[in-house]
């Protein structure tokens, strides 16, 4: 996520016990929660792989132990240490502990029905097709590629794992909170009268990802979030982290995709040694005028974080305005669908473990409409717009960008294969 919401390694169990506390919690107020529902009757364990356990991956899969509805039975991790510490750390056997480029392919092999993609976002469309041509349930991290050709293949392989009745879930924590759920059915009610104008930002992650110099190969590159510095790994910071709040506004207006996006964006942080803007600012349109604002600016205050900034959108329609956030307030004000909502509150952290839950019910059920793909797969497109146009500084149109299909190469050269 953010500098200040990066788990590392050594937090590991304090992770895991705040996932219990939030998992108690849940369990409390099951009869009000439809996700913590699931947490009351596990049915039976689900044999899962995890591929990615950094910083979030091994904070994730310590969320998914506590759920109490899996099995976690093997771990990849390109890094041979990390996989090793973590996986045994997670109960995993050393022998299932795989590392290396092709460290994902073993943990399809190893006799697994799902598998959690959360290791860099450049592999995700790769490992996604393995994983469900293989036949297994996906829970994969955002942002779900990097350029146009993986997103077609994220939705390519969405269709493939609903024709297979797989379950393929993204994990967005904004549209899982009560009170951004709230907003939205209001704003879908007509409660905005005639939407005018959005207005979102994203702050780039505040102060920035790490972007120290770059080696002889790509390995460094590989930890740390270090990825996320550069566009043809992590998809930049607009496509990191900038994303959720894309996403939201998406969801919120219903899906409805720019048709067009004019930005400028630079780099401010110290010595930039990867090719990813850490500020930008951009202007997408719709094809029925609607214009959406949206700017990212690098080296934030907390109070930014504390809910006056970071991952926020706001709507002004002819009739009222309304708001959705990660970390502050949401609310529609005036109008005939006005609504007082409220703070959000650990968001982070609770809509991980809904996620979780949903997966788990999806699976059991056998839920495969799979509506998250199309969601993740418009809000990367649309993120990509913005880099692109920023990156540009000059207008471009989403069929433009389509058109283009323009790939983004990684030397993998010297890579523990």
């Amino acid at each position: 996520m953010n500098h200040k919401h990066d788990v590392s390694r050594r937090q590991f169990i304090g992770g895991t016990l705040a996932a219990s506390s939030i998992l108690g919690t849940l369990a409390a107020h099951a009869e009000d929660n439809p996700a913590a529902a699931v947490l009351a009757k596990i049915e039976r364990k689900i044999k899962i792989g995890v591929v990615g356990l950094g910083g979030r991956g091994n904070w994730l899969a310590g969320l998914i132990r506590n759920h109490g509805g899996y099995e976690i039975h093997a771990v990849a991790d390109y890094f041979p240490n990390v996989a090793e510490q973590n996986g045994t750390a997670l109960g995993v056997d050393k022998a299932r502990c795989f590392s290396g480029l092709s460290g994902y392919k073993k943990v399809i092999a190893s006799g697994i029905e799902a598998i959690i993609i959360i290791d860099v976002p450049y592999f995700y469309p790769e490992q996604a097709k393995a994983a469900v041509d293989a036949g297994l349930h996906i829970y994969m991290a955002k942002p779900v590629c990097v350029d146009v050709p993986g997103a077609l293949s994220i939705g390519e392989s969405g269709k493939v794992a609903t024709q297979k009745k797989r379950v393929l879930l993204v994990d967005y924590q904004m549209p899982t909170d009560p009170l951004n759920i709230e907003v939205y059915k209001r704003i879908a009610a007509g409660g905005l009268g005639k939407l005018q104008t959005i207005f979102s930002n994203g702050a780039a992650g505040g102060g920035g990802f790490n972007d120290p110099p770059l080696t002889k190969t790509i390995e460094s590159r590989l930890q740390g979030l270090t990825w996320v510095s550069d566009d043809e790994l992590g998809c930049g910071y607009i496509g990191n982290y900038d994303i959720h709040v894309v996403d939201a506004v998406m969801r919120a207006i219903g899906g409805r995709v720019p048709v067009a996006a004019y930005g400028w964006g630079a780099r401010y942080r110290p010595e930039p040694h990867g090719n990813a803007l850490d500020t930008t600012c951009v202007m997408y349109t719709f094809e029925d005028g609607t214009v959406w604002n949206h700017q990212s600016p690098k080296g934030t205050t907390d109070d930014w974080f504390a809910g006056n900034g970071s991952l926020v959108a706001e709507f002004q329609g002819s009739e009222a305005s309304a708001r959705v956030s990660y970390w502050g307030k949401a609310y529609v004000r005036g109008g005939p669908q006005a609504y007082s909502g409220g703070k959000i509150e650990n968001l982070y952290d609770a809509g991980a473990v809904r996620n979780i839950a949903s997966f788990y019910d999806a699976v059991i059920k056998g839920e495969t409409s799979n509506p998250t793909v199309k969601q993740a797969v418009d809000s990367a497109l649309v993120c990509i717009l913005g880099r692109e146009a920023a990156m540009r500084r000059t207008p471009l149109t989403m069929l433009q960008l389509l058109k283009d299909n323009k790939k983004l190469e990684v030397d993998l050269t010297g890579l523990k294969a």
